[in-house]
């Protein structure tokens, strides 16, 4: 079993993209960098401007995995997003933000949902490690069923296809992976209590193991086979993959334990009563 686990961990490396082949740099005037040959990627902030980059690919529908080494020590102010997101005025977007803090207090995952412009569907996590000591992998996975966020494979956030009773799940737009780093001051720490110390800056973030088992659109078209489930075997297991008891058990942990927000229970924000998808179980 081991051996299998170490093949597979093998082949998983090796199928890793390189920034050059898949991404885009699009701000930041330099301070964003292509290091090692294609195999790393860096975002820097300082007081003049932060910086971004973009996939060249357009995807829908895919497992979608990178990871990350966040600005470390004083990192109040800054935001670190690492997302999907099709364009438009009534977009689909799946998020991971990482909002900084100050020294010793720990980082602030905040995710979201978005589904033709419209989200306020946050859940905030802290983590149980330190997230600038080292890289780490945060994944999405997209399929027509659900959509899970999750930390070094432990599920943290699911969120399921409800239209069966009316709300609206990221299906039709193709979407571009984005990453940024950038100042967010007024509302990113302590809801902007906390600023910038600029003595700090520049502030570092660095990307490394892209890899994408996704269905790249291009020219109209999908690179899997039809998007249903009978299609599965050539789609890839992601393409019908649900959390199975063990993940299932992870994903509460991580929920019971190191959850800080989460809309579904946030009454006062609804109080014409909680959404729907947060009154089935």
């Amino acid at each position: 079993m081991l051996h299998l686990f170490l093949v597979l961990g093998s082949l998983m490396v090796a199928s890793a993209g390189n920034f050059y082949k898949d991404f885009d740099i699009t701000w930041g005037d330099g301070r964003a960098k292509i290091l090692n040959n294609g195999d790393l990627l860096t975002l820097s902030l300082d007081k003049a401007s932060g910086s971004g980059f973009q996939s060249k690919n357009e995807y829908l529908y895919g497992k979608i995995d990178m990871q990350l080494k966040l600005v470390p020590g004083n990192s109040a102010g800054t935001v670190t997003a690492y997302y999907l997101k099709s364009p438009g005025s009534t977009w689909d977007e799946i998020d991971f933000e990482f909002l900084g803090n100050s020294s010793g207090d720990p980082y602030t995952l905040h995710t979201n949902v978005f589904t033709n412009g419209k989200g306020d569907r946050e859940q905030q996590f802290h983590l149980w490690f330190d997230p600038t000591a080292d890289f780490h992998t945060y994944s999405i996975l997209w399929n027509p069923q659900r959509i899970v966020f999750s930390v070094d494979g432990t599920p943290i956030r699911e969120f399921k296809n409800s239209e069966s009773i009316g709300v609206p799940f990221p299906k039709n737009q193709p979407m571009r992976i984005y990453s940024s780093l950038w100042n967010a001051d007024d509302w990113a720490t302590r809801g902007g209590l906390v600023k910038t110390d600029w003595t700090h800056a520049p502030f570092t973030a660095s990307y490394r193991n892209f890899n994408a088992d996704a269905c790249v659109w291009s020219n109209g078209k999908s690179s899997c086979a039809s998007n249903s489930a009978s299609s599965t075997s050539s789609n890839g297991a992601w393409f019908s993959q649900e959390l199975d008891s063990t993940n299932q058990n992870r994903l509460e942990w991580v929920q019971k334990n190191y959850m800080i927000y989460n809309y579904c229970t946030d009454t006062k924000r609804f109080p014409q009563g909680l959404p729907a998808e947060c009154r089935t179980s």
